[in-house]
């Protein structure tokens, strides 16, 4: 039941919540980290800007020289990265995790776990969700065949039998896609909280009440986003830097959105709504359109864009922890890769929308998430130029503009790295933060240009069986399951 992951895992957290680690140790770490990332980033900032400028301008002190023009621009993108910075780290220096209820507080709940050429891996998902210390009698979980062309079904049956018919499982006619999967699962739901499960994915035991807290401490939160960690973290390089980014991405930038009930994106693997909350958004999800085409991918990101244009709440609960399983080879990785930028590209749009009217009914943290998404447009436009500018430099400047991309690599490896230390108290941050973001410059860094360029594009990318040509099915969010039992 308990890999060697997921009990490593588990300690990890224990020692956390038995305060093991002594509490003045711990603020002088972060006395002497936060300052240390700052200089660091100022040094390493101006070396990266005058390695990169030093061959192409003379810095003469001119007014009407170019030279002039390149720091004024320097000056007012760094000072725009370093403000930046400290708006997220003032705000995930604020977050704390929402309280475990007691258990007669707890709601019920419906998981749901849609399935798509999973395999095996289904059967340990549903196994991890039976083991979990949350009432039995306030649970029911709904396992969804989205049309596998492997042997999924005989692995949800599998389930079926295991529990004794403790578990809804559904079959789905033909592949139609994840919300599609989804819906069908969310027209069974019977709690007052839904879970959303990757079928690639296992929790642990706390993790479902840790996700329905939230909602119990909170009214206002109509959604919540759960902690994704890796689960094959010894399959290779790949799922490796991926802990040390997934990390960041949540442990960082979604503990701070938190603090204002912006977070952006509740991810795939780990989501919950209030059901009285999500009922009324899924006939405009489930039938969403992209430049006139079905939207198949990006469903979490859009269904939370939807709970937030409706004024609630959206939050990060840092001790529900999902094990994932990540990519293991640079193929999987950049289609994974590619379909998030697509949907980031979508979904920043349809943000770009809302947030700037009255979305907010009490107007809280409304003005943190227009400021988030002006910096979303921002990195999609100015940054990605800059990705032109940088490429043109490398050529025409290739061994100076060299040296300053391997500085910029180690400054934005610094903040991963701190936040891993700051969150499990190990160097294996330090160890795989650096390697991360070189690979990214040189291997990964064109995607989120090639995802802009490519938006319309609803292919869902991975999941294909290896020899399966059959091109992408039309989505019918009414099309009736072929067969249901439980």
């Amino acid at each position: 039941m308990f890999t060697g992951r997921k009990i490593h895992v588990l300690k990890e957290l224990q020692k956390f919540q038995n305060k093991e680690i002594d509490k003045s140790k711990r603020r002088n770490a972060d006395r002497f980290y936060l300052p240390l990332l700052s200089a660091l980033a100022v040094i390493t900032v101006i070396l990266i800007y005058r390695q990169i400028t030093a061959p192409i301008v003379p810095f003469e002190n001119s007014f009407f020289q170019l030279s002039l023009w390149y720091d004024i621009f320097g000056i007012m993108l760094f000072a725009f990265g370093m403000l930046l910075l400290i708006w997220q780290v003032s705000f995930a220096l604020r977050y704390k995790p929402f309280s475990l209820p007691s258990s007669e507080k707890l709601p019920t709940l419906t998981v749901v776990i849609p399935a798509y050429n999973e395999g095996s891996q289904v059967l340990d998902t549903v196994r991890s969700i039976m083991a979990s210390n949350y009432p039995k009698d306030r649970l029911q979980v709904i396992c969804v065949d989205d049309g596998s062309k492997d042997d999924t079904w005989l692995w949800i049956n599998a389930a079926y039998n295991e529990f004794e018919g403790g578990i809804t499982i559904i079959k789905q006619p033909y592949n139609q896609g994840k919300r599609a999967a989804l819906m069908a699962g969310f027209d069974k739901a019977t709690g007052d909280v839904i879970i959303t499960i990757d079928s690639d994915s296992e929790v642990l035991p706390d993790t479902l009440a840790n996700m329905a807290s939230p909602f119990v401490a909170d009214q206002r939160v109509g959604s919540v986003a759960g902690h994704v960690r890796v689960l094959n973290l010894n399959s290779g390089m790949i799922p490796k830097i991926l802990e040390v980014s997934f990390t960041c991405a949540f442990d960082f930038i979604r503990a701070g959105q938190s603090v204002y009930g912006g977070v952006f994106c509740t991810p795939g693997a780990l989501s919950a709504y209030r059901t009285s909350v999500l009922m009324p958004l899924l006939d405009e999800w489930s039938k969403q359109t992209f430049m006139g085409k079905p939207a198949t991918i990006g469903e979490d990101r859009a269904l939370t864009n939807l709970v937030l244009a409706n004024g609630h709440r959206v939050v990060y609960q840092r001790d529900a922890v999902v094990l994932t399983k990540a990519p293991t080879n640079f193929g999987s990785l950049r289609l994974m890769l590619t379909r998030w930028a697509r949907s980031n590209v979508r979904e920043s749009l349809v943000m770009f929308n809302y947030v700037f009217k009255d979305f907010r009914k009490q107007g809280e943290g409304a003005n943190w998430i227009r400021l988030f998404t002006v910096t979303q447009m921002v990195r999609m436009t100015v940054f990605e130029a800059l990705k032109i500018a940088l490429l043109t430099a490398l050529i025409m400047y290739s061994i100076n503009t060299f040296f300053a991309i391997i500085l910029a690599c180690v400054f934005a490896s610094i903040m991963p790295s701190i936040v891993y230390y700051l969150r499990h108290r190990t160097t294996f941050g330090f160890r795989w933060a650096l390697p991360y973001t070189l690979y990214w410059m040189f291997c990964l860094s064109w995607i989120p240009l090639w995802g802009m360029l490519t938006a319309s594009n609803s292919n869902w990318l991975t999941r294909t069986m290896p020899n399966d040509k059959t091109p992408g099915t039309p989505f019918f969010p009414n099309l009736p399951t072929a067969f249901s039992k439980g």
